[in-house]
This record gives C-alpha cells, sequence and structure tokens, in this order.
C-alpha cells in the first residue's frame, strides 16, 4: 500500500518521500481514507509511535482551505514538546504544497507573544488545552471557522490533569466540528468523552489491540536493594553508545539518581516537576541533539516526549499504574525499530511483575545484568 493509493496528493507525497517515510504505517493504512472522505468523528486507539501525526495530519493538510486565512482545524496535545513536534511535522508536510500556516501555543512561554502570532493569518493551532483556554478568555482566538477537532494522546492529556479544559473545549466545538480522538488506552474517563462529546456513529480504528508494541522486548532482574544502583550503572556501560530512558516513580528519586550517575561519569540528568520551563527544555535539546545519553524522568514528566532511536526504556523503580508501563515501554522501538523494557526490582517486588505479564498478557523474561 502506498500514500498515493490512500489518496494523499502529490505536493505532499514529494515532501513524505523527502522525509523517507515511503509506506504508510497500520494506522495510517486504517485512517487516511476514511478520513479524507467521510465527515464524521472517528476514535483510534494505538500506542505511540505508531505515526499517528501523519494518520490525522495529512488528511487534515488535505481539508484545508489555504486561501482562506481563518483558524480551520485545532490540534490539542497534552504536552508543549509534543505541541511542538506535531506542528513542525505539518510544517515539513506542506513543503510543495499551498502555503498552510500551523501555531504552537503552549504554557510555560509568554502568552502577549503567542497572542501576537495568532493576529497573522493561521489555518490549524496546535494547543495544550489549559493554554489554549487562557486564549479564550482574552477572546484571543476565533474558533468559530473551526471543522476539525484533533485530540492526541487524550489519555495523557486527561491524565495530567487536563479534564475540565478539555469539557470546556468540546462543549464550545462539538456540533459543528468533526473530533478526531487518537489515544493509546481507553480509561474510563475517555470514554465518557466518547460518549459526551462524538457522535455515537463514530467510525473505531484499533491498532495492536494487546496496547504493547510487538518489537518491545520485555525483561526484568531481581537485585538486592542495596546493589541496585551498581546493576543500573553495568547495564548501562554494557549499552555502549545506545541511548535511552530511565524511569522513576518520584520527582526525589530522579534527582537522586541523575547525581548518582554523574558521579559515575555517564552521561544524564533528570526532568520532573520542579524544573523550570526553561531547565526542562535545555535538558530535552541536550537529549535530541544527543549531547545527553541516558534521560531520567518521572512518569508525568515523561508525557508527550519523542526522541527517535531509544534502544531502551529502563525502570528503575516500578510504575503506580499498568497505563504508565505501558507509555513508558512505548518511549522505546517507535517507528518500527527494536527496542527493550527493562525491569529492575528486589526479590519481594516479584509478584508486582507478575501482575503486570497477566494484566497485559505479555512475557517478562528474567535476565542476570
Amino acid at each position: 500500500m502506498s500514500f498515493a493509493a490512500l489518496g494523499i496528493s502529490k505536493p505532499f507525497i514529494k515532501a513524505l518521500d523527502e522525509l523517507k517515510i515511503i509506506n504508510p504505517s497500520p494506522i495510517q493504512e486504517q485512517s487516511i481514507p476514511f478520513l479524507l472522505s467521510k465527515g464524521t468523528d472517528f476514535i483510534a486507539q494505538a500506542p505511540t509511535g505508531t505515526g499517528k501525526t501523519a494518520a490525522y495530519g495529512l488528511p487534515l493538510l488535505e481539508k484545508i482551505n489555504a486561501g482562506s486565512p481563518k483558524v480551520q482545524a485545532l490540534i490539542l496535545t497534552p504536552t508543549r514538546e509534543l505541541g511542538q513536534q506535531v506542528a513542525k511535522q505539518l510544517f515539513k508536510f506542506t513543503k510543495y504544497s499551498d502555503k498552510i500556516f500551523t501555531e504552537a501555543v503552549y504554557g510555560g512561554a509568554k502568552i502577549e507573544a503567542q497572542i501576537a502570532a495568532l493576529k497573522r493569518p493561521t489555518q490549524i493551532i496546535v494547543a495544550t488545552p489549559g493554554r489554549l483556554v487562557d486564549l479564550l478568555q482574552k477572546d484571543a482566538v476565533d474558533l468559530s471557522h473551526v471543522k476539525y477537532v484533533v485530540l492526541d494522546e487524550a489519555d495523557e492529556m486527561l491524565s495530567m490533569g487536563f479534564k475540565k479544559e478539555l469539557t470546556r473545549i468540546l462543549k464550545h466545538t462539538t456540533g459543528r466540528t468533526n473530533t478526531w480522538l487518537f489515544s493509546a488506552t481507553m480509561p474510563p474517563d475517555i470514554k465518557t468523552i466518547i460518549k459526551n462529546y462524538l457522535a455515537p456513529d463514530a467510525f473505531r480504528v484499533t491498532i495492536g489491540a494487546d496496547r504493547l508494541n510487538k518489537k518491545i522486548t520485555h525483561q526484568y532482574t531481581i537485585t538486592m536493594a542495596e546493589d541496585k544502583l551498581d546493576t543500573l550503572v553495568k547495564f548501562l556501560k554494557d549499552m555502549g553508545e545506545e541511548r535511552g530512558m530511565i524511569f522513576c516513580r518520584t520527582k526525589v528519586a530522579a534527582r537522586t539518581l541523575a547525581k548518582q550517575l554523574k558521579a559515575k561519569n555517564l552521561s544524564t540528568d533528570a526532568i520532573h516537576g520542579d524544573l523550570l520551563q526553561k531547565e526542562r527544555d535545555k535538558i530535552m535539546r541536550a537529549f535530541k541533539n544527543e549531547s545527553l545519553q541516558f534521560l531520567i524522568a518521572t512518569d508525568i514528566a515523561a508525557r508527550g516526549i519523542d526522541v527517535k532511536d531509544l534502544a531502551f526504556a529502563a525502570h528503575y523503580e516500578l510504575p503506580d499504574q499498568v497505563e504508565y508501563y505501558i507509555h513508558r515501554s512505548g518511549r522505546t522501538a517507535r517507528a518500527g525499530n527494536k527496542g527493550l523494557s527493562l525491569i529492575f526490582i528486589t526479590k519481594d517486588e516479584l509478584k508486582h511483575v507478575n501482575e503486570l505479564q497477566e494484566k497485559l498478557q505479555v512475557g517478562i523474561d528474567k535476565v542476570v545484568v
């Protein structure tokens, strides 16, 4: 199957070829023809890293009237990083097409500058829910011509506490827009949003109903509590030049682990909720441009991060929820690559690994590091 066969026009295919995106992924194959042709709501359940941005972004770009300066589409994302990434991707897709202007707006940046930017012709707004509500309160954005609303990583938006903002925005747009919802998981809150704000006949697509990317190898290693740090250090050194993320449950644990690994001369830093936005941006830039080899993160701080070619996700502390394990593991094995998800536990935590295996229907093999 090719993008041309799915109905994508030549200018976009030329840009895709340049980006070396040649063969559509399963989510793109199932979403694009429907989104191009039908005028109804759409629900896709697919793991992160499966090509969702192109799955909704290409049909959206095909439907935008480039001759009108009005805002015609709204894409909501859980984090600033994901919003910036989506806007950048859409810009790359439009290299050879009519000029379509996308503006990303998010918290942690000066709202005045974003208000000024929105006064220019803008056909697509990519926004975090909190900042969009701020802009609506200031009458700084006109959504009256919006025909399409995309909820990207909807489960992450809810888990980050954006339920109130999301419902406010959807109340504002439902009834005169098509809503396209993309989510890795379907917790009860998402089902409520679907019931309240999407059409009963919304078209549904499910990719990887088992919820975990098949290209990820799942393993665990048992260590004494006092040996855990040394076991992690050995694993990281054995990885050679491979890059990855290390997950902790709390901000304190992430901060402490970063200090410990830096003391062992490992190229690492941590992101967590206590960082200022500019500090977080600096660390993320360093990780993306590969001057940092390893990134330590808490579950909330890791939301929306997408970094290419990560070889592993290491769980230095077990996650609080099964959904967090899915999101953590999904940071690796992206875009068709293979990856490793490795859990570091003490003997009395083995029952939690068994629970994960049972709930996710996945084999997690014991290894010695």
